[in-house]
């Protein structure tokens, strides 16, 4: 079941316990794309997505690949820049040890 949370330019689909399919549409505004902190560690996995790229603070910003995986630490500021079409990713969350 697919829902969208908030105002997010996203929706997302739990697919377990700690891990959630999210869709960014091709119709976003990358004005919708915002600079934020994750409460958790996160790893991205890409399924599908054309030249969206992933942004982490100080840093320049670094295309995402189909078929590869992503880290984001917790509460570190990251973003996404807008490509082409759909960008369609799975996130699970790190639990804490």
């Amino acid at each position: 079941m697919e829902t969208f949370i908030g105002n997010n330019p996203f929706s997302d689909s739990f697919v377990s316990e700690n891990r959630i399919k999210r869709i960014f549409d091709e119709q976003v505004d990358n004005g919708e794309l915002i600079w934020h902190r994750d409460r958790k560690d996160r790893v991205i996995y890409v399924l599908q997505g054309s030249g969206w790229k992933i942004q982490y603070d100080n840093q320049l910003p670094i295309e995402l690949v189909d078929g590869q995986t992503y880290y984001v630490k917790k509460e570190s500021f990251h973003r996404v820049h807008k490509g082409i079409g759909k960008l369609i990713i799975e996130i699970e969350e790190q639990n804490e040890l």
